[in-house]
């Protein structure tokens, strides 16, 4: 009887770690088949126009996506500022001073959970009747708006989560030595967390630089350079869109070759932040 249970049981368990290694394979195999099909089709048409040259007029071959470059490098940069401050400090608030319980602390967090689950083109319209319509122009500052509505609930859930991890000794420590609450979270609590609340940060921004749906009601696009930030921008991921749609053999191929430097952008920040959480210890 023994015997057989331990059969049932190590079949039972090789079982279950062949299908976990399978749909490892099956899931890890698919990024690298879209990243190989993107470069497959992109790569050959990456130069040195593609980066410093803007899109040529209709009809006409060659060209590039330095407007949508930098455009996109901008939003993300206004999508920052507001993103990550919100969401840095919500998740403080949420961490050291709201608690577990209490009525204030589970709404923040209950609309935090909502928001991060509204679809992206919703949030593109709020953006476009906010900030488009009243204004009767396009911006770059109404991307990026849109973009940090849509980094705030992923960054103060990540910065919650890192700051939870810190364990109260070391809080405990601080305070006993004299410091203050305030004092030992801005000195000590965020300190230890600050490499997990940074890689968050990076995974939440990749998350929205290929958004495209809110870009679409409030930057818009443009087949130039931008000049500021109060007028239509151009940006990769609506590029990718317009090209994509149009009946241009030459703007599909700068379509499958922007999709491969975005891809490969979104890739090496989730790389680079996953090594620095990798290297995250509290002591």
């Amino acid at each position: 009887m023994t015997n057989t249970l331990s059969f049932r049981r190590r079949a039972v368990n090789n079982v279950m770690l062949s299908l976990t290694a399978v749909f490892t394979v099956l899931v890890v195999g698919s990024l690298f088949v879209i990243l190989g099909y993107l470069a497959y089709n992109g790569w050959h048409f990456l130069n040195w126009d593609f980066f410093t040259k803007l899109p040529t007029p209709v009809g006409e071959p060659g060209g590039g996506m330095a407007n949508a470059i930098v455009g996109s490098a901008k939003m993300l940069l206004v999508a920052t500022m507001i993103g990550v401050p919100f969401g840095f400090l919500g998740g403080v608030y949420l961490s050291e001073f709201g608690g577990e319980h209490g009525l204030f602390p589970f709404l923040v967090r209950y609309t935090t959970d909502l928001l991060n689950g509204v679809p992206s083109i919703v949030i593109g319209i709020f953006a476009w009747t906010v900030l488009v319509r009243p204004r009767h122009h396009y911006s770059a500052w109404a991307g990026g708006i849109a973009l940090g509505i849509m980094m705030v609930p992923i960054a103060l859930r990540s910065t919650e989560e890192f700051l939870q991890g810190v364990p109260n000794s070391m809080r405990e420590g601080a305070m006993a030595l004299g410091a203050s609450k305030a004092w030992t979270i801005f000195t000590v609590v965020i300190p230890a967390a600050m490499k997990g609340i940074i890689s968050g940060m990076m995974l939440d921004l990749a998350r929205v630089a290929g958004e495209t749906a809110p870009l679409l009601f409030t930057a818009l696009s443009s087949r130039y350079w931008s000049k500021g930030w109060d007028e239509p921008t151009a940006s990769l991921p609506v590029m990718i869109f317009n090209y994509a749609v149009s009946p241009y053999d030459d703007w599909h191929q700068q379509a499958w070759a922007a999709g491969f430097v975005l891809l490969a952008l979104v890739l090496l920040v989730n790389i680079i932040a996953r090594g620095v959480l990798s290297r995250a210890t509290y002591k």
